[in-house]
């Protein structure tokens, strides 16, 4: 069996080491993923001092290229971010701009560098917007060129303007928990597939 990386690039505003929602519901897909033997790592990005850009490096001590490097070394991205006012946060964005770059970045064969990577995404919130901000950021990895696994997405919503956070519940509800059991196996199954079978070069 092939071995394989996953990497959970969270996306909170809580810098660490502060309980994040986002971070705890990243650690559920790391664990289910772990099940199908892979090797998981993650970082908070308000952690490190990721300059603002569209470069792979900003200079002047930009923290992004040393996570840029980690990204490449994984074959699975779990990208997880919370809902602001119906969109993705301001630093799952960021993000989003510094991988803009990896768009002209090419493999020894001229493939676009990110093919052959899986992402996947998870959002939490307490406020409507999970769908959307899915989407949003799974058009954009896409365009990148990663790989969507089929339900790559999971989330969790608490009711509207409450203070409950996924970081306070007592259990993972189960359709959240089906719903990580569920991308964690797709992602590792295409992860494994695309190690073998990657795209054909340009």
């Amino acid at each position: 069996m092939t071995n394989l990386s996953a990497i959970a690039i969270i996306c909170t505003l809580t810098p660490s080491p502060a309980a994040s929602s986002s971070e705890l519901l990243a650690k559920h897909v790391l664990g289910q993923l772990e099940l199908h033997s892979v090797t998981t790592s993650s970082l908070r990005v308000v952690d490190h001092d990721v300059k603002r850009g569209v470069q792979v490096d900003m200079g002047d001590g930009d923290a992004w290229p040393a996570i840029r490097e980690q990204i490449l070394a994984a074959d699975i991205l779990v990208l997880s971010t919370p809902i602001w006012m119906g969109h993705p946060c301001s630093v799952a964005q960021q993000v989003m701009e510094r991988l803009d770059a990896d768009l002209s970045e090419t493999d020894a064969q001229g493939r676009p560098i990110m093919y052959g990577k899986v992402a996947t995404v998870a959002v939490v919130g307490n406020e409507d917007g999970a769908h959307k901000t899915i989407a949003d950021m799974m058009q954009a990895l896409n365009d990148i060129g990663f790989t969507l696994p089929a339900q790559g997405g999971t989330y969790w919503v608490g009711e509207a303007m409450q203070t409950l956070d996924y970081k306070d519940l007592e259990k993972v509800p189960d359709p959240v928990a089906s719903t990580n059991a569920g991308l964690a196996r797709n992602a590792a199954y295409l992860a494994r597939f695309l190690s073998e079978n990657n795209y054909p070069a340009s």
